[in-house]
C-alpha cells in the first residue's frame, strides 16, 4: 500500500485555523459587479478529504443566466472592449496575471478544500494560470497586423479580418478549475469576446479570485460574468439564445450532449473531454529515469488528469521488471491529508467519484487482475476518516477485455499490459475509442518518435509529459472536438471575414 502520512495536526484542527475570504456565498458576478443570485436553491461545498461541508454557493436559475448573458451581450455590442486594439486588451491580459499571481495561496488552498488536490499541486494553478494569460497576450501583434492576400490569378486582393466570435460560455471541470477555466478565458478575452463562466459545481469558489483579479484589472463592465449552479444550469447555458460559442472540459458523456446542442443550433464548440491514454514501455527504456515522473505522467492529481497514460505497455521480456518499478514507486509516494505540501496522493474529488473508482477495482478483482499495490478503500485518520480517500492502486496481468483497460477511471488505479512486440504494443494503444494523449519511453529517441508518429492521439509525450501552452491541445475519437492552446487555440475564438478588392 502507498506509504501514509507521518503524523501532523488533526485534519479538522487545520482546517478550523484557515482563514479564506470565500465559503458560504450568496451572489455572482454579473455585469461588472457581485450580485444577489436570483435562484433560491444553494450547492455545498464539500471537504473530499474529511467529508465536511464548508462552503456553499447559490444554484444559478433561468433568470441569472438571462442576466450574465444579457451583460455580456451588452458589453460584446456596446462597449468598447471588442473595438480596443488586441495589444490594448493585451494590457488588461497582463493585469489580470498579476492579480492571480497576488492572489496565489489563498486559491491553492481553497482549490484544495473544493477537490482535494494536493496543494503541491494546487499551489502550481496561481502561476501557471499567469502563464497562459501572458502567452496570449503575446499573441496580440499577430492580430493587429493587417492581413492582405492577392487573388492567385492577380486580379485582386482580400482583407482578411479576424473579428471575435461574441458572447462565449466556458465551463469548466472540477479537477483543475483554475488553469481549465483560464486556458478559455484568455483566449476569448484576447479575440475581444464577452464570457459568462461556470464552474463545475463542485469547485465552484477557488475561480471567484479570478474574477476578483479580473475586476481589479479594470476589465470593462459585462466582459466577463460568472455564475455557479449545477449541470442543469450549464445545459441552460449552452442552450441560450444569447450565447455565441461555446467551450467545454469535461466528461465524454456530458460532451456529447453538448455536441447535440451545439450541432442543433449551429453554435461552434470546442470540447476537451476524456481519455485512455497508454504509456508505451520500449525495450531500451530506462525504467529509474522512467520511475522520476511516473507520478506526474501517470497518476497525476491522484489519477484524476483527463491526458494521463494510465495504461502502461510492458514488452514481455521485461513485463515483471516493469510491474516492480512501478509498483515500487506508486506505493512509495505518500497518501494523506492534501493540505500536508508532502502528501503525494490525496482522495477522490467527491463522493460519487469514490463510489466509481471502487466499482472499477472491485471489477478488476473479479476479472482476474492482481493488485500489486493498493486495491482497496484507504483507511486513515487524525481527522481524514469520512474522506473520500482510495489506496494508490497498481493492477498487473491485465487483459486488454477488462474494463479498467478500456473505460476511464479516474482515480488512483494504473494497469499493466503486456506485449510481444513493437506493432502489438501500438495495436494496444490504438485499441481504444479515446485519444488524448500517450507517452512513449526508449533512450532511442528516433525509434520513440518513430512510435509516437503511429499513436491516434492529440499528444504524445517521450520520456515525460507536459502542456506547452504555445502547442495545441485537443483530443480525437471521443476526447473531444478542437483545440486549445496555442495559435490554434485562439482561432477558435475567431470569426473571418474576407472583404475582396482590386
Amino acid at each position: 500500500m502507498s506509504a501514509p502520512a507521518p503524523a501532523t495536526p488533526d485534519a479538522l484542527s487545520l482546517r478550523a485555523g484557515l482563514e479564506l475570504p470565500y465559503t458560504h456565498v450568496d451572489d455572482v458576478f454579473s455585469g461588472g459587479r457581485w450580485t444577489p443570485a436570483q435562484g433560491t436553491g444553494r450547492n455545498p461545498v464539500t471537504d473530499p478529504a474529511t467529508g465536511e461541508i464548508w462552503g456553499s454557493v447559490p444554484d444559478g436559475n433561468a433568470e441569472d443566466i438571462d442576466a450574465a448573458v444579457g451583460a455580456a451581450r451588452q458589453a460584446f455590442e456596446s462597449g468598447p472592449w471588442r473595438r480596443m486594439s488586441a495589444t490594448d486588451r493585451a494590457g488588461y491580459l497582463l493585469r489580470i496575471a498579476e492579480g492571480i499571481e497576488a492572489r496565489a495561496e489563498q486559491i491553492a488552498l481553497t482549490n484544495t478544500r473544493e477537490n482535494g488536490s494536493p496543494v503541491a499541486e494546487s499551489r502550481g494553478a496561481a502561476a501557471n494560470a499567469a502563464s497562459i494569460l501572458r502567452y496570449f497576450a503575446s499573441l496580440a501583434p499577430r492580430l493587429d497586423a493587417e492581413d492582405v492576400r492577392p487573388f492567385p490569378s492577380g486580379v485582386g486582393e482580400s482583407v482578411v479580418r479576424r473579428d471575435p466570435v461574441g458572447v462565449c460560455a466556458l465551463i469548466a471541470p472540477w479537477n483543475f478549475p483554475i488553469n481549465l477555466m483560464v486556458i478559455k478565458l484568455a483566449p476569448a478575452l484576447l479575440a475581444g469576446c464577452s464570457v459568462v463562466m461556470k464552474p463545475a459545481s463542485p469547485t465552484p469558489l477557488s475561480f471567484r479570485f479570478i474574477v476578483d483579479a479580473v475586476a481589479a484589472a479594470g476589465v470593462p463592465d459585462g466582459v466577463v460574468n460568472l455564475v455557479t449552479g449545477s449541470g442543469r444550469l450549464g445545459d441552460a447555458l449552452v442552450r441560450h439564445p444569447g450565447v455565441d460559442k461555446v467551450a467545454f472540459t469535461g466528461s465524454t458523456p456530458v460532451g456529447r450532449k453538448i455536441a447535440a446542442a451545439a450541432g442543433e443550433l449551429l453554435r461552434p464548440v470546442t470540447l476537451e473531454l476524456g481519455g485512455k491514454s497508454s504509456a508505451i514501455v520500449l525495450p531500451d527504456a530506462d525504467l529509474e529515469a522512467m520511475s522520476s515522473v511516473l507520478v506526474r505522467s501517470c497518476m497525476r492529481n491522484t489519477g484524476q488528469t483527463c491526458y494521463i497514460s494510465t495504461r502502461i505497455l510492458a514488452p514481455a521480456s521485461r513485463y515483471d521488471e516493469v510491474v516492480d518499478m512501478v509498483t515500487a514507486t506508486i506505493a512509495l509516494g505518500r497518501q494523506g491529508d492534501p493540505l500536508d505540501p508532502d502528501t503525494v496522493f490525496g482522495p477522490c474529488a467527491t463522493s460519487s467519484q469514490f463510489n466509481t473508482v471502487m466499482e472499477y477495482v472491485a471489477s478488476a478483482h473479479a476479472e482476474g487482475a492482481r493488485a500489486t499495490t493498493g486495491g482497496r478503500a484507504a483507511q486513515l485518520g487524525g481527522g481524514l476518516e469520512d474522506g473520500f480517500f482510495v489506496e494508490p492502486t497498481v493492477f498487473a496481468d491485465v487483459a486488454p477485455s477488462l474494463r479498467i483497460a478500456r473505460e476511464e477511471i479516474f482515480g488512483p488505479v494504473l494497469s499493466v499490459l503486456r506485449y510481444d512486440d513493437v506493432d502489438d504494443a501500438v495495436a494496444l494503444a490504438n485499441n481504444t475509442r479515446f485519444g488524448l494523449g500517450g507517452l512513449v519511453f526508449g533512450e532511442d529517441q528516433d525509434a520513440a518518435l518513430a512510435v509516437a508518429d503511429r499513436i491516434d492521439s492529440g499528444s504524445v509525450g517521450l520520456n515525460f509529459f507536459a502542456s506547452n501552452h504555445s502547442a495545441p491541445f485537443g483530443g480525437r475519437h471521443d476526447s473531444g472536438l478542437g483545440t486549445e492552446y496555442g495559435e490554434e487555440g485562439l482561432s477558435a475564438y475567431l470569426s473571418y471575414k474576407s472583404i475582396h478588392r482590386r
